[in-house]
């Protein structure tokens, strides 16, 4: 346990950070999620419709250092990639 003042804010600030970015870190699996499902439906359009929604949340959670900037290049182009494998 903190003993020192110091010790016992920083404590409260890392949980309240934690929350935080475990909030962000789901909504962005939601928006991945959602891409995805629009992808198994085979729906192109509705696809290209969801990876435009859904990219801002990636970009945002990226830019906030809650993941890698390269693991959000690396999503966004899977996702895109998946998109224009559809027939």
């Amino acid at each position: 346990m903190a003993n020192s003042a110091q010790a016992r804010k920083r404590a409260r600030q890392t949980v309240k950070r934690r929350d935080h970015n475990v909030s962000l870190r789901s909504k962005l699996r939601t928006a991945i999620k959602f891409v995805r499902k629009a992808i198994e439906s085979g729906d192109k359009s509705a696809a290209d419709t969801a990876f435009k929604n859904s990219m801002s949340t990636v970009d945002s959670v990226a830019d906030k250092g809650i993941i890698h900037k390269n693991k959000a290049a690396r999503h966004k182009s899977r996702l895109s990639a998946a998109i224009k494998a559809i027939a």
